[in-house]
């Protein structure tokens, strides 16, 4: 049994490793075995993360908002490595405004990131995930970070958040039919309320959170880290083109509050 969530000798890039649930989970696949790479738009975080979690976990700063970070990302990891085991893309951006001021610029951002650079950093990584498999004759892992926004409404008005992480939820889907064939398997995990800076309510006052989750508690570290490794490893293995929700019962064990639209 122990082997099934060993992690022993893989390679893995975790996008937005740096902080938040991304540091989670880069904290996990470490602790499971993993060689982790993390990415970040801003080079200090993810230098500051790297030499907080030891010898296994590489810097590759990138800003994947942009075209050129998934080139860019692919390209200095290739200088470190033949062959790419899992492949994290938890990277995100939020933003917040009434229906009537949101811009253009701040849509793009969000959408860049959360629904963009994974297709993107998946891409670019091909080959290396595709070599994996070759070189280990077991499966490649591809996870997408999404949202429980993405399946469900917030009380925020997050309207390219929302859309994005929809999106990035039907485009693992897609990614998982067009890959499997190639022994990558594709997955995403939408997370609910975790202590990070794009939940800051869950980061600084957990209580005002927990009203609202059935279990009665905001999300902890190793909570992310098991459905992470779960998927990467070869528990996992018989795992394709699914959205494992990890919410603590918010989408799928609540009822809905009552009002006028309630139905009796």
């Amino acid at each position: 049994m122990s082997d099934l969530f060993d992690l022993s000798g893989r390679v893995a890039i975790v996008t937005g490793g740096g902080r938040g649930i991304g540091k989670m989970i880069t904290r996990g696949l470490i602790e499971a075995g993993a060689k982790v790479y993390i990415s970040s738009r801003k080079a200090k975080v993810c230098d500051e993360a790297a030499e907080e979690l030891g010898e296994n976990c590489v810097s590759l700063p990138a800003d994947l908002g942009s075209g050129q970070g998934a080139i860019t990302l692919a390209s200095e990891f290739s200088k470190h490595e033949n062959q790419l085991d899992i492949l994290i893309n938890n990277a995100g951006a939020v933003w917040s405004a009434d229906f009537d001021d949101v811009d253009e610029k701040s849509w793009d951002k969000v959408m860049n990131v959360n629904l963009k650079a994974p297709f993107f950093v998946t891409q670019k990584l091909h080959p290396l995930l595709k070599k994996s498999v070759e070189t280990t004759g077991r499966p490649a892992k591809v996870i997408n970070i999404a949202s429980i926004d993405g399946i469900a409404l917030s009380a925020q008005e997050v309207y390219a958040y929302h859309g994005s992480k929809g999106g990035a939820i039907m485009l693992s889907r897609r990614m998982a039919a067009r890959l499997v064939e190639e022994g990558i398997y594709v997955n995403s995990i939408s997370p609910g309320a975790f202590a990070s800076d794009m939940n800051i309510q869950a980061r600084d006052n957990p209580e005002l959170s927990v009203g609202a989750i059935p279990v009665g508690r905001i999300g902890a570290q190793d909570d992310i880290v098991g459905a992470i490794t779960f998927l990467a490893a070869r528990a996992g293995d018989y795992v394709v083109g699914q959205n494992l929700v990890l919410d603590g019962g918010v989408t799928g064990a609540s009822f809905r509050p009552h009002g006028k639209n309630s139905e009796v």
